[in-house]
């Protein structure tokens, strides 16, 4: 069975870092272009960040750039997004996904998902 499987969520305080981590099992990620969504409530899914299966090309929203990185590391099947100065605009459940297909902002693209982890920003 394909699944991703998001963790490192959590309750932090503006200003704050965390880390979130991403595992693929039942299929190889190295073909795979993949990214990082968030929902808040209320609001529409929005990506995040994404990755080419190279990892030689990445984009961000402009709402985290210079803030979150995106990073791969396809020896263990891992994503990774580092977030730094983290707002309370963050909050926000956070999915990672991958598509067959090239990078794209798109989430209809994406053909397998994580159930996503919960980021609180607030004091």
């Amino acid at each position: 069975q394909l699944q991703l499987a998001e963790s490192g969520g959590g309750l932090v305080q503006p200003g704050g870092s965390l880390r979130l981590s991403c595992v693929a099992s039942g299929f190889t990620l190295d073909y795979f272009a993949i990214a990082w969504f968030r929902q808040a409530p209320g609001k529409e899914r929005e990506e995040v960040s994404c990755i080419s299966a190279d990892g030689g090309s990445t984009t961000s929203a402009d709402s985290v750039k210079g803030r979150f990185s995106i990073s791969r590391h396809n020896a263990n099947g891992t994503l990774s997004l580092q977030m730094n100065n983290l707002k309370p605009d963050d909050t926000a459940v956070y999915y990672c996904a991958a598509t067959g297909g090239g990078t794209t902002s798109l989430a209809k693209y994406y053909s397998h998902w994580g159930q996503g982890t919960q980021v609180t920003v607030s004091s």
